[in-house]
């Protein structure tokens, strides 16, 4: 007695009696056994019975046709890109003034739109006019463009942060200076060259005249007067 009163321990009889049995890991062999058995008495549970359902080959076949299952899904051709925008970044120049040069650009087809860029007395003309050097290189590059129809069809300017310093001024007196920022924007899609548009253009005119000469020869006279009646 007096020795087995000296062998006990009570931390690990308390360890015993707490700690959980250690469960030995069931092989894939046992589980699929175990499965087995459970199907053929009917007890398989609800997850396991939906799961028999989706994989059976029979279901799946009744399930979807053979005409689509048999059948590829085509994806949507993407049609060609037919416009290409590009813009500047934000930079210290007021919207008003960098507005002028977007309403002198647009509409205007792109190499004679960096020819008035180059010629301008404007501060940012210069940067206009990379810019759009840019805009036409990227859209032959990545979009396939045609470089000699290009157009600028569209300009538009936004307005950025501003910048608010202090300007001194005389007898104490300060106020608030204020340094603007704009960016504009282009779109440049593919229109008639300029050849084009000076032909159309000399139609227009051509059909407008209304006074005999060279050029209508192949119209009648409206209203001719006694001159012309011999």
């Amino acid at each position: 007695m007096q020795n087995s009163a000296s062998t006990y321990n009570p931390l690990s009889w308390l360890r015993q009696k707490l700690t959980a049995d250690r469960r030995e890991k069931e092989s894939k062999e046992d589980i699929l056994a175990a499965k087995a058995e459970a199907r053929e008495e009917g007890q398989l549970s609800l997850f396991e019975q939906t799961k028999s359902v989706h994989h059976r080959p029979e279901a799946a076949a009744a399930k979807k046709p053979a005409s689509v299952a048999s059948a590829k899904v085509e994806k949507p051709k993407k049609s060609p890109p037919t416009s290409h925008k590009y813009s500047t970044t934000y930079f210290k120049i007021s919207p008003r003034k960098l507005n002028m040069l977007g309403n002198q650009i647009s509409g205007q087809p792109i190499d004679y739109a960096i020819l008035q860029m180059q010629f301008s007395e404007k501060r940012a003309s210069k940067r206009i006019m990379n810019m759009l050097a840019t805009a036409k290189d990227h859209a032959y590059r990545y979009k396939h463009l045609d470089n000699s129809k290009l157009v600028v069809a569209e300009a538009w300017v936004n307005k950025g942060r501003v910048l608010k310093r202090i300007e001194p001024r005389g007898r104490g007196h300060m106020g608030i200076r204020k340094h603007k920022q704009a960016k504009m924007h282009v779109v440049l899609r593919e229109g008639k060259s300029v050849e084009e548009q000076k032909e159309k253009e000399r139609a227009y005119k051509l059909k407008r005249i209304i006074a005999a000469a060279a050029v209508r020869e192949d119209k009648p006279i409206r209203n001719p007067g006694a001159m012309w009646a011999w």
